[in-house]
């Protein structure tokens, strides 16, 4: 029976590089997650994302295409439409972007809201 040994992150890392860039893009972890509740087309999306642009919107989703973690879906017709859905990869993705979401839940503050210097149990 083999074990698998997880490879260490370093600084120098490209797997972990890959991953943040990719995060520190504005706007694609919410995107993501908009497309979490499920396929949508761009207004959709728009509305499910409040504050993104037309052009950012419409940047962000061809990159993120590009790198395989959303599909288009062209639907012929009279009112043909473009909607978007997580990709396999996308849906992979949501396992660690859900684990970050819980943990800047309890442990980043609101913005706005001061980030406590006390101690955890106070002292004398």
């Amino acid at each position: 029976m083999s074990t698998r040994q997880h490879p260490q992150p370093t600084d120098g890392s490209p797997a972990i590089t890959r991953a943040f860039a990719l995060l520190s893009k504005d706007w694609n972890g919410l995107i993501l997650m908009a497309l979490a509740k499920g396929p949508a087309d761009f207004a959709k999306i728009r509305e499910r994302v409040p504050g993104i642009s037309s052009r950012m919107l419409t940047q962000r989703l061809r990159e993120l295409t590009a790198i395989d973690l959303v599909a288009q879906d062209v639907r012929p017709g009279q009112s043909s439409r473009t909607r978007y859905a997580l990709s396999p990869h996308g849906n992979a993705f949501l396992i660690p972007l859900a684990v970050l979401f819980l943990w800047a839940e309890d442990h980043l503050p609101e913005s706005g809201s001061p980030v406590s210097d006390q101690p955890a149990t106070p002292g004398p």
